[in-house]
């Protein structure tokens, strides 16, 4: 997927940040409980933190003059007037975020490149010197707008980050950045969430100067002040970053929690093994949030049309990230025209309507519940398929305490959803879902951490009258929200598609004996497509094209395409310097060293034909500075995909067909030298 948007944010002053870890530890006094309750156990949420736990999923949109470069990152020096969306809807946008099941959108106000969807006062990299309306436009004030009208709540992403100031590691950009955020605070309504990335730093145009400028993330843009400001104009919104406000960062893009993922956190310094796992001891609710996009990319791209992830996909994402407790940020950016993509509307709508259909039939209702022991009739067992209040056991139940449903008749049923009364805290440790079978009690699934939410999905059906959640460790007797059973349509994930450099294709399927067809002629699959026996090789290059089908029922999977270059079968790398230039041939991340021009010849083999070459984002989340490539002394270059570079995004380079290179491939990094080549072409790619 890529390269690294952040580096790790060090918030703020230690006096201050004790302060603020202090308050958080405080118990919520306001709560109301029952006169008589269990005792609170360990950190405990804030009322804006509790309102964010139940959003479950909601959606993030990128969308900004990167849409229109057809790049990740923008350097900062990107005309306004390429911002130019041919067909702006907020309305489709929030009302196919609605139909997906999204109850909140968070737009890009200003991504690195500094260019603000809104007309800021501190700035002329806006929306006001583009086109778009005759620059009269406010994509912030539509998108928000028409989230009020339609229900969803809203949220901003603000930079610190600016590649196009050219204050930007001075005292004055700091003034700018606060004034930027005062706007968004002050002008859109009520937010839900402000969201402040860790990317700080590194090279960019600010204002003409095209250098790399470093700041210290702790200090420099004085997050004392900003989280004063947050709480003083929105004291509903949560505050993201890595560490240090309200909701943390998981740890990784990917769409994964950790398992376990709990909501608590120390104040060690963060690290993204920690902020995937949360701390179990730790003083601080801190719970995780995570952020992935349904394409590859977190900005719309037109060669990404045929990689938006099927519903299948977004079924697996959601049981990894939202089933560990954790909130479910899915991207789903906007196209060229100012619209969500059909094929992203559909995946995403289609997902959530099978999800629905499954969750409005809750088979445990009109169970006979019975448990361990019960505090108080207040905090009765059957409270958990009501779930006015939760149940509670005896301050002495604990490791051993048990609730059971006792239905009326067998049910089947492959997911199970469970909630601890977050009130209350985190009290249950390990825990294990049972069902009774020929006379005994039978595991179904073992976990540690329950939490504010924990799905199970079964590998398979289970089918059963009595099904227990024992608890086999806590630190404080049990008190359960939510114990429900379903039944979930099983969606037939589509096969992976990979080529090793030798150009030897593999396809994978998530299911063991699931059959898979193809084709490598641009048709679409079908059961009649050769059936896949073993790996195949393609060196030459071309698309393929795969589907998955279950041998009983003959379900099918969405069709997935891969196109692939020519293979580096027989590539050297001849002149190298650099760090790991054989990994150009061989795969893996090549790296250039900061402000050092990388120059590498690559001996083809043979001679070839070519129409251009592909250079690749490497898939490494630590990576701090970005990069560029440019080609010396040949007009022509070789098409391959095995050439990385940092951000910003590449895509191929084409030139008129029936140019013919001699087999050497002469490659340079040099971000300002590329810059200049690429726009003397005229090329529109990044």
């Amino acid at each position: 997927m890529r390269i690294p948007r952040r580096e790790l944010i060090r918030m703020a002053a230690t006096s201050a940040a004790c302060l603020w870890l202090v308050s958080q530890r405080l118990p919520a006094t306001h709560l109301q409980r029952p006169a008589v309750g269990p005792k609170p156990y360990g950190p405990l949420p804030s009322a804006r933190q509790r309102a964010w736990h139940e959003l479950e999923t909601y959606g993030f949109l990128h969308f900004s003059v990167n849409t229109f470069t057809d790049r990740e990152w923008g350097i900062g020096d990107e005309d306004p007037a390429i911002f130019n969306p041919t067909d702006f809807s907020a309305d489709q946008i929030v009302t196919s975020a609605k139909a997906g099941g999204l109850k909140q959108l968070i737009l890009t106000a200003k991504h690195h490149d500094g260019f603000c969807l809104w007309p800021s006062r501190y700035t002329e990299h806006t929306i006001a010197r583009s086109p778009y309306k005759d620059g009269k436009g406010d994509i912030v004030g539509e998108i928000a707008a028409a989230c009020a009208r339609h229900g969803l709540k809203f949220g901003v992403y603000v930079s610190p980050w600016d590649r196009n100031n050219s204050e930007y590691g001075r005292p004055d950009y700091v003034r700018v950045y606060h004034g930027q955020l005062r706007e968004l605070l002050t002008q859109y309504g009520k937010l839900h969430e402000v969201w402040f990335d860790g990317a700080n730093g590194g090279d960019g145009y600010y204002g003409g100067a095209r250098e790399v400028r470093k700041i210290d993330a702790t200090t420099y843009y004085q997050w004392d002040d900003i989280r004063a400001m947050v709480r003083n104009l929105q004291p509903d919104a949560v505050m993201f970053a890595d560490a240090h406000m309200d909701v943390r960062w998981v740890g990784n893009e990917d769409g994964i929690a950790g398992d376990p993922c709990w909501p608590t956190m120390d104040s060690q310094p963060y690290t993204p093994e920690r902020g995937n796992s949360g701390i179990r001891s730790g003083e601080l609710w801190n719970p995780a949030e995570v952020d992935v996009s349904i394409r590859p990319g977190w900005f719309w791209h037109p060669d990404e049309n045929d990689q938006v992830r099927s519903p299948a996909k977004l079924m697996r994402l959601y049981f990894e990230s939202a089933g560990r407790g954790a909130n479910l940020l899915l991207n789903v950016p906007p196209d060229r025209r100012g619209q969500i993509s059909e094929a992203d509307a559909l995946a995403l709508k289609t997902f959530r309507d099978v999800l629905e259909r499954a969750m409005s039939h809750d088979l445990a209702q009109g169970a006979r519940v019975l448990a361990s022991s019960v505090l108080s009739p207040a905090f009765a067992a059957a409270n958990v398929l009501t779930r006015a209040e939760p149940w509670a056991a005896l301050e002495s139940d604990r490791s051993g305490a048990w609730i059971t449903l006792a239905l009326p008749h067998a049910v089947t049923f492959n997911m199970v959803r469970l909630r601890e009364a977050i009130d209350y805290g985190v009290r249950i440790d390990e825990f294990a879902v049972e069902a009774w079978r020929d006379g005994r009690w039978r595991t179904l699934a073992q976990h540690s951490c329950l939490g504010p939410r924990r799905l199970i999905r079964l590998d398979t059906p289970a089918t059963a009258r009595k099904v227990r959640l024992r608890i086999i460790k806590a630190a404080a007797s049990p008190v359960l929200s939510e114990f429900g059973l379903y039944l979930l349509p099983y969606l037939v994930e589509e096969p992976s598609i990979d080529r090793d450099p030798q150009g030897v294709v593999t396809l994978r399927t998530q299911a063991p004996g699931t059959a898979i067809f193809y084709t490598l002629d641009g048709s679409q699959p079908n059961a009649a497509s050769y059936r896949y026996t073993a790996p195949f090789a393609l060196p030459g290059g071309g698309t393929v094209r795969a589907l998955a089908v279950l041998p009983e029922g003959g379900e099918q999977s969405a069709v997935v395409s891969r196109e692939f270059d020519v293979a580096p079968k027989d590539w050297r790398v001849l002149s190298p310097t650099g760090n790991t230039p054989d990994n150009l041939v061989k795969g893996g991340v090549f790296l250039g060293q900061v402000n050092t021009p990388v120059n590498i010849v690559i001996d083809l083999g043979q001679v070839y034909d070519l129409r251009g070459f592909t250079l690749k984002p490497v898939s490494a989340r630590a990576l701090l500075s970005t990069a560029a490539a440019a080609v010396c002394a040949r007009p022509v270059e070789a098409a391959g995909e095995c050439f990385h570079c940092v951000r910003p995004r590449f895509k191929q380079r084409r030139f008129a067909s029936g140019q013919v290179i001699n087999g050497l491939f002469n490659f340079d990094v040099s971000l300002n030298q590329f810059l200049r080549h690429w726009r003397t072409t005229g090329s529109s790619g990044s």
